[in-house]
């Protein structure tokens, strides 16, 4: 038996999510299908991170075990193969430990929330951006994404249906950035809870649109209810960018 880790890139757009579900084609099922037309092994690929329906990812990590042992490079190009016409892309391949387990080993997770800042529509980033037509004051919401960061209970930026034990986090960092017509907002920690990312954005879109002034997330975060905090941003503006391991298993 081998193990290898993928590193995947994919366009949530029509897409169920990562994890496999009965309402439609999920990434976790789109790369288990592919695997197992390419080699006739049922095998279960193991995700970093659960992305929701509609959103991004450039870089989501996940490890499989095969019994039959291939190159890197083979699976790589038959997974490719297989897994089209899927907006879906193996973009490496590599030999992994047995110990590797791309969630449990995983040390952190970078996510960046994209918002268009201008008045015209997207056209070629249409499902891929959130429109903010008013202009955003990046340092109002810079002066808010500070109460943020650190070891918090994030009671009022977590969803509902969040599954984790505990609403407490450490944030390491959550940076607001223009960057052209964009608004980037990246957030970094070693996991986050169901729908963070995305009401903080929607918090922050708030704050920039001068609706909030930026000690009121701080109120907000103190509230502990999901009641008191801005509203949910859009799937469509999230991607996952990145997640990080310990240098031992990147050798």
């Amino acid at each position: 038996m081998s193990r290898y880790k993928l590193i995947i890139e994919y366009d949530g757009g029509g897409l169920v999510g990562w994890q496999r579900q009965a309402n439609g084609l999920s990434v976790q099922e789109a790369l288990e299908n592919a695997v197992a037309r390419f080699c006739g092994q049922n095998t279960a690929v193991h995700g970093a991170g659960r992305t929701d329906a509609g959103v991004h990812a450039l870089a989501q990590a996940a490890h499989l075990d095969l019994i039959r042992p291939v190159t890197p490079e083979v699976l790589r190009s038959a997974v490719n193969h297989y897994l089209r016409p899927a907006a879906i892309s193996v973009l490496s391949v590599e030999i992994a430990p047995d110990s590797f387990d791309a969630r449990l080993s995983a040390t952190g997770r970078v996510y960046l929330y994209r918002m268009l800042n201008r008045r015209a529509p997207p056209a070629l980033e249409r499902g891929r951006v959130w429109q903010v037509v008013r202009p955003l004051n990046i340092e109002a919401m810079r002066d808010g994404a500070r109460y943020l960061i650190g070891h918090h209970d994030f009671s009022t930026f977590r969803d509902s249906l969040c599954q984790a034990k505990s609403p407490i986090k450490t944030l390491e960092a959550l940076e607001v950035r223009r960057v052209g017509e964009e608004v980037h907002i990246e957030a970094r920690a070693r996991s986050f809870l169901h729908h963070q990312v995305r009401n903080m954005a929607g918090t922050l879109k708030l704050v920039g649109l001068g609706r909030w002034r930026p000690e009121d997330v701080a109120r907000a975060l103190a509230a502990r209810d999901r009641r008191a905090g801005g509203p949910t941003a859009p799937a469509e503006g999230l991607y996952l960018v990145e997640i990080r391991y310990p240098a031992r298993i990147e050798e």
